[in-house]
């Protein structure tokens, strides 16, 4: 008789979960691919025309805003919840995330188990000195001034996610590849596996 889901979750103790946008279309954040998706209707902003252009810095806080102020107050819903239960029960190696919408971490999944490889809409982030804080004071601050918001130091504030030609975090794929070394399942849900190199992770 064929293993079902079930049994390869009741007889591994080392689970690697990776989720992407399909996930979290249930607590009513839109996937970027597919029939519907974000990027059927909307031009993503390139990193380096993000560092170049106030143009482009203006149309990527207006598309930030319109999304935050649609589906900031999302909470996570059943499948985030079954994850934390399985790091409950002892059987979770990491959670690799694609998203950007920080459910796992509002879901209650530890932190050092947790690796959002295309960071966090959750924070913003200084592009100049590194420095992170909540959203909500810049989302603020360009709704009232319709100016992009800046660091005390000067730098470009944005969003702590990795846009279109922005690098990935050096430290957060080694995290996520360690793992692959040591678990002894993959559960990869929500994905459609099309975006290098995170979908090399689950492969």
């Amino acid at each position: 008789m064929p293993k079902t889901l079930t049994d390869w979750i009741r007889e591994s103790s080392r689970i690697l979960v990776f989720t992407g946008a399909g996930i979290s279309t249930p607590s009513g954040i839109p996937a970027f691919r597919g029939a519907g998706g974000i990027w059927t209707t909307r031009q993503p902003v390139y990193y380096q025309d993000f560092m170049d252009r106030e143009e482009s810095r203006m149309e990527y806080w207006n598309y930030k805003l319109e999304m935050w102020e649609e589906h900031g107050d999302a909470q996570p819903n059943i499948i985030h919840e079954a994850i934390v239960r399985l790091e409950q029960a002892g059987k979770v190696e990491m959670v690799v995330t694609q998203n950007v919408d920080g459910l796992h971490r509002a879901a209650g999944t530890s932190e050092d188990l947790l690796v959002e490889v295309h960071g966090t809409g959750t924070l913003v982030e200084c592009q100049t000195c590194g420095h992170r804080e909540p959203p909500q004071p810049s989302f603020d601050f360009f709704k009232r001034e319709r100016k992009c918001p800046l660091c005390e130091c000067g730098g470009y504030l944005k969003p702590a996610t990795i846009s279109f030609g922005q690098s990935l975090r050096e430290a957060d794929l080694k995290r996520a590849f360690a793992a692959t070394e040591s678990c002894d399942l993959v559960i990869a849900l929500g994905s459609t596996l099309s975006v290098s190199p995170a979908n090399a992770i689950p492969m």
